[in-house]
């Protein structure tokens, strides 16, 4: 079984600031790779972002979320989708405000 975990997801493709979502993640054996729905991201060097996925070669911002809820590389007031596989944890775990844990955005 592979390890899991719940991230912050944001794609830079072409901007600073981008469509993102809270989402369970998965990573390869050496841990360069991750692995979200049916996409696979790779670890690199970037200004603005530190993954980029294979096959696009769109460049994304991944992250473990913050308990602030600060997640994002730039700041910004844009409500985040959270999925239902990763809301749970999110909100009890990680935000520690489980009175939260059916609200599907940020």
């Amino acid at each position: 079984m592979k390890k899991t975990r719940v991230m912050y997801i944001e794609c830079k493709a072409g901007s600073l600031t981008g469509p993102a979502r809270i989402g369970r993640v998965s990573f390869s054996q050496t841990g360069l790779s991750i692995y979200y729905r049916e996409q696979e991201f790779r670890r690199m060097i970037g200004f603005k972002s530190n993954y980029q996925e294979v096959h696009s070669g769109d460049d994304y911002w991944i992250s473990g979320p913050r308990r602030d809820g600060e997640d994002s590389l730039y700041a910004t007031n844009i409500s985040v989708s959270i999925d239902d596989d990763a809301r749970d944890e999110y909100w009890t775990l990680i935000r520690r405000k489980p009175n939260l844990k059916y609200r599907k955005n940020t």
